[in-house]
């Protein structure tokens, strides 16, 4: 299997000597830089999807990173909700080789009681069946090779039954998760149990937010990655009688507000419009926030994925590179500053 990287930053720029080139690469990065890789909205189009995810896992087991990290939907919204489809995705994130850190998208419980996705009943039901399956052991990841994680419930009792929501450290740098998916985090008027659940639920994640920035503060991290499914920049859609992405709003805010706090880079890691992107992370009013990056990964048709480079001693901290795998098709491609 060919493996196609597509470098967007890169030491060498200016360096006109193979050679010397290659010394500059091989010095460029510190004793404590790692790599993981970033991916989601895939397996989509099912059952034609899973042959293009098993090829994009052969390929990220190739190039051996320190874990991988799916930031959801596993299904489109034209897949039912079942049992049997949950479980065979479950069964190919156990062929990663190393740690898999997964969190839950639309598509897999929020929008399961439209019709194309099964006309299940009770959403809610859909996400303890994650729970159950993909969560089941609490404490670690899941990958041929898991990881320790500290999940919410553990950590604050108070939110006991929000074990999706985990974090970890490697090498100085904080990575957590958060159960926030797409279709304006689950927040719909026409649906009082979705409302409701989304007010349990937004705090919790709300609280995840201010307690692991807490954390991050007082181990002196060098830097913080959140990862979540949606897009809360996806303004274009109205929910009902609700202002567009009202269900993000907290969230942004948070963000802006531990982010401004810690004074040091963060990264945002989500999925949900299927396009490639990396762009500064915007505020509620549409301004950059200073030192908050945003990745958006492939997804849908480009079941492809990206290699994030960490490099704690580094200014910026972060850099990307698309882990392309031909045979999947071409991709769709776009960066923003």
């Amino acid at each position: 299997m060919r493996i196609v990287s597509i470098a967007l930053l890169t030491a060498c720029t200016f360096v006109s000597a193979v050679s010397s080139c290659r010394a500059q690469a091989e010095s460029f990065f510190s004793t404590n830089a790692f790599s993981f890789v970033a991916l989601g909205d895939t397996p989509h189009v099912l059952p034609g999807d899973y042959a293009k995810f098993d090829r994009l896992i052969d390929a990220i087991n190739a190039l051996k990173p320190a874990f991988s990290m799916h930031i959801g939907d596993i299904k489109d919204g034209a897949s039912a909700c079942t049992d049997q489809l949950l479980k065979a995705v479950y069964d190919k994130f156990q062929k990663f080789d190393a740690a898999l850190v997964y969190t839950p998208g639309d598509n897999e419980w929020t929008d399961c009681h439209r019709g194309k996705g099964g006309g299940f009943d009770d959403p809610r039901e859909r996400l303890a069946k994650l729970r159950e399956m993909f969560f089941l052991k609490q404490q670690q990841s899941l990958g041929k090779q898991p990881i320790a994680v500290e999940n919410e419930g553990e950590a604050l009792p108070q939110y006991a039954k929000f074990i999706e929501n985990v974090r970890f450290v490697k090498n100085n740098v904080l990575f957590v998760t958060l159960n926030i998916p797409g279709s304006n985090n689950g927040f719909e008027t026409f649906d009082l149990a979705a409302a409701q659940e989304f007010f349990e639920r937004n705090p919790a994640n709300l609280a995840w937010i201010d307690d692991s920035f807490r954390k991050a503060r007082e181990e002196n991290a060098k830097a913080v990655v959140l990862a979540f499914q949606a897009n809360p920049h996806n303004v274009t859609r109205s929910w009902g009688g609700l202002p567009p992405a009202s269900g993000y709003l907290d969230t942004v805010n948070a963000i802006e507000r531990n982010a401004s706090t810690f004074g040091k880079p963060v990264l945002i890691v989500q999925g949900d419009n299927h396009l490639f992107e990396v762009s500064a992370f915007r505020n509620a009013a549409g301004r950059s926030m200073p030192n908050v990056l945003r990745l958006q990964v492939f997804g849908e048709k480009d079941v492809h994925a990206v290699r994030v480079i960490v490099d704690p001693e580094s200014v910026g901290v972060f850099g990307f590179v698309p882990l392309v795998v031909p045979e999947n098709g071409p991709i769709n491609m776009q960066q923003q500053n």
